[in-house]
């Protein structure tokens, strides 16, 4: 997993439109949260989505969320979860991969996680977890958005 303060990997993913989706276009622009989820059939990481939609949707953070299946089916559980954020894949390795979110469990769990990356590209906040309960540390995102204020 990816640690605070390196800075962001060169990301280049795919939304459920198709449409190339690169963390550098946010670059000096916006700081970019994204949220791994283990997969769109995991009713905990429905549950994270519908708080981060609660939490975020007024914020001036970049929200995308990653997850492991193909792009269509990752479109068809954004239209029938009406989910307000890009929704990534990747075309070639599953993006929880590049970020060092593996398999755990003999391979029967997929990891999740979030990063936060601030707008210079850097790391502000990395987390990761095998069992779906803890994939998402919001506290940990929210003291990480306020500390965008200050520098790294």
């Amino acid at each position: 997993m990816l640690e605070t303060g390196s800075p962001a990997p060169q990301l280049v993913l795919e939304d459920t439109e198709g449409q190339t989706v690169s963390l550098s276009d946010y670059q000096g622009r916006h700081a970019v949260l994204i949220y791994f989820m283990r997969s769109t059939s995991c009713p905990v990481c429905n549950w994270h989505i519908r708080d981060l939609v609660k939490e975020f949707a007024a914020s001036d953070i970049r929200v995308l969320i990653a997850v492991p299946e193909d792009r269509e089916t990752a479109a068809a559980w954004k239209a029938k979860r009406q989910v307000p954020y890009p929704v990534l894949t990747s075309r070639t390795d599953s993006p929880h991969g590049m970020v060092g979110l593996g398999r755990r469990v003999f391979g029967a769990l997929q990891q999740s996680g979030s990063i936060l990356i601030d707008r210079e590209g850097l790391i502000r906040h990395a987390h990761s977890a095998t069992l779906p309960t803890s994939g998402y540390d919001k506290s940990g995102i929210t003291k990480a958005i306020a500390s965008l204020r200050t520098p790294a």
